[in-house]
């Protein structure tokens, strides 16, 4: 589905099995940001088609974060020309507590290549500008990704339409969620695209959601 120029959204609506929202980037470089799980990434791919964007086309992959349901599908571009991303600290989590956290959510640990890890600063595809935002809480290595010229925000699992990432998971912070979310509402965002649910465009319904978190959410963090 297109949204804008160089901007398409592939929103998961199964009503029983869950997966993430997937998003390509075409500044340049055709980019895919969160694959998704491993099992599902022929229905994104033929959703793709339909935009006439085809899979061979893309030329990087982006983890907003290292849980399954967005990760999981970076294995299927392990042997392939596609450089691939994720955030520093995930990496890390990866490899210590997060390996155990994909067997506990009946998983076996990716077969993954990192090329980039990707840690707060500039981020240049193309001929287009991206910020790299730490966001740390629902996991310790979270990042989101701003699109300055588009006004479009990428949040992963850190804030969804009402909603905030869950953070009881291994690596998970309360007290950091907040922090990032903050971060993240200091933006100047026309275009939200979380990690799950409907996108959010327009600036003022963005806002009006912060501070439905704020409040709904902020108490229990």
């Amino acid at each position: 589905m297109k949204l804008t120029q160089g901007l398409y959204a592939y929103p998961w609506n199964h009503p029983s099995a869950n997966n993430s929202n997937s998003y390509i980037i075409r500044a340049g470089q055709v980019v895919l940001l969160d694959p998704g799980h491993l099992e599902f990434l022929n229905h994104l791919f033929q959703s793709m088609r339909l935009d006439g964007i085809h899979e061979d086309s893309i030329q990087g992959v982006i983890a907003t974060h290292a849980h399954p349901d967005h990760l999981e599908g970076l294995q299927a571009f392990a042997q392939k020309p596609v450089w691939t991303a994720l955030g520093a600290l995930d990496e890390a989590f990866m490899k210590d507590i997060g390996a155990d956290f994909y067997r506990m959510m009946g998983f076996s640990p990716p077969q993954i290549r990192l090329d980039i890890l990707l840690k707060e600063g500039e981020l240049i595809l193309g001929k287009e500008r991206f910020q790299v935002l730490e966001t740390p809480g629902h996991s310790p290595g979270s990042i989101c990704i701003y699109w300055p010229a588009q006004k479009a925000l990428f949040t992963g699992d850190v804030v969804f339409e009402m909603g905030v990432g869950r953070t009881d998971f291994p690596g998970g912070d309360g007290k950091a969620l907040v922090a990032s979310i903050e971060k993240l509402a200091g933006l100047d965002v026309e275009i939200l695209l979380p990690g799950h649910g409907n996108p959010l465009v327009g600036k003022s319904r963005i806002q009006k959601n912060f501070e439905i978190i704020r409040q709904m959410y902020y108490p229990y963090l």
